[in-house]
């Protein structure tokens, strides 16, 4: 499984309330090529959002710049709890010039002001 097949999960896998965690992902040695986190202008942060308390965090990233690509597996339900969160994420993504994207079933990607979401995969 490649770095990016862990990062947005493969294609077709059902995982099943299966959540990440920390351990789930590689730390990358990429030497003097990037930034310290600290020193980095945008962050790319992951989440898993379960219910509406999940939102703030993510808020708050998106509101100081930062990128999320939020894990909506536990949110497949058929109540209006997705449709209440997804709303207050695109609504957001408006009010800071951003973007967002569900990507199949399980993920939204939502970014800040000045990135743009292309929704066309490489390679096609």
């Amino acid at each position: 499984m490649g770095f990016m097949d862990k990062l947005l999960g493969e294609q077709g896998t059902q995982r099943r309330g299966r959540g990440r965690s920390v351990e789930d992902y590689v730390e990358v040695d990429v030497g003097d090529i990037a930034a310290a986190p600290d020193e980095a202008g945008t962050q790319v942060h992951i989440a898993e959002i379960d219910g509406q308390r999940d939102l703030i965090a993510i808020k708050d990233a998106i509101y100081d710049g930062d990128i999320v690509v939020a894990d909506i597996v536990r949110l497949r339900t058929s109540d209006s709890t997705v449709e209440h969160i997804i709303d207050e994420l695109r609504q957001v993504a408006h009010e800071v010039d951003g973007d967002i994207v569900q990507k199949g079933d399980d993920q939204i990607i939502v970014t800040p002001t000045s990135v743009s979401i292309n929704r066309t995969k490489l390679g096609r």
